[in-house]
């Protein structure tokens, strides 16, 4: 029998279902949140932002949040930028128009952002372009096919470098989020969709496969805690 975290899995996540939303939906993205926050992982994005914005100092940024689901990242990258003093417009793309709704609703009081409910494989994605495209935990739902196509698409979207924070594909991250979601969660879309999405994710050899698949040479393959890659990018 193969290990399971020999290679990705390529199960569908419940989130994945572009219907979903109402009660279960605000709850996932809430718990999401928290897990987010306490484990760390949002200054994986930040410092990757950080970074760029040292290698291109400008008086403002555009910044597009691929698949910004809730708009937690998008209120964690303002909240970096104001301490920062940076000046940064930022754009949410969800594809899940039930998502965008709910972001929008979280995010009212900015005015410094604009969402779009959109599918990143349609010509619709390419129309506009941006300094920065951010994707945080939005990777690993698709296949490796899927990244390929994506990766090209986001490089011809971006100015000036891209920011990708995902999962590792580990077997203690695997068992220590299906133990944290089993005792916390009341959502059971977390319950399934944490561990799973820890068996969708990457190790160092398959970032490095499908980078190299999309043409992307110059790439930063960063590790860090709480088991996270940092794709870094900068053009």
């Amino acid at each position: 029998m193969m290990n399971k975290f020999s290679q990705r899995s390529f199960e569908k996540e419940l989130m994945d279902d572009l219907e979903c939303s109402g009660d279960e939906l605000a709850q996932t993205l809430k718990e999401l949140k928290t897990i987010n926050k306490w484990l760390g992982g949002n200054q994986v994005t930040t410092g990757g932002l950080k970074q760029i914005f040292n290698a291109h100092p400008q008086e403002e940024y555009s910044i597009a949040d691929i698949g910004c689901g809730g708009g937690d990242m998008i209120r964690v990258m303002q909240d970096w930028a104001r301490n920062m003093q940076k000046k940064v417009n930022f754009e949410g793309i969800d594809a899940n128009p039930n998502i965008i709704e709910l972001a929008k609703m979280r995010l009212a009081d900015l005015k410094n952002v604009t969402f779009y409910v959109q599918n990143i494989f349609s010509p619709d994605f390419l129309e506009s372009k941006v300094d920065v495209c951010t994707c945080t935990l939005f990777t690993h739902h698709f296949t490796d096919l899927e990244l390929v196509q994506l990766l090209k698409g986001l490089k011809l979207k971006s100015n000036l470098g891209i920011v990708i924070n995902d999962l590792h594909r580990n077997p203690i991250a695997y068992h220590s989020i299906k133990l944290l979601t089993k005792l916390f969660s009341k959502s059971p879309m977390v319950k399934n969709d944490g561990p799973l999405s820890v068996l969708r994710a990457f190790s160092r050899a398959d970032w490095e496969k499908i980078l190299d698949e999309s043409g992307i040479k110059d790439f930063h393959l960063t590790w860090h805690w709480a088991f996270r890659w940092q794709v870094l990018i900068i053009v």
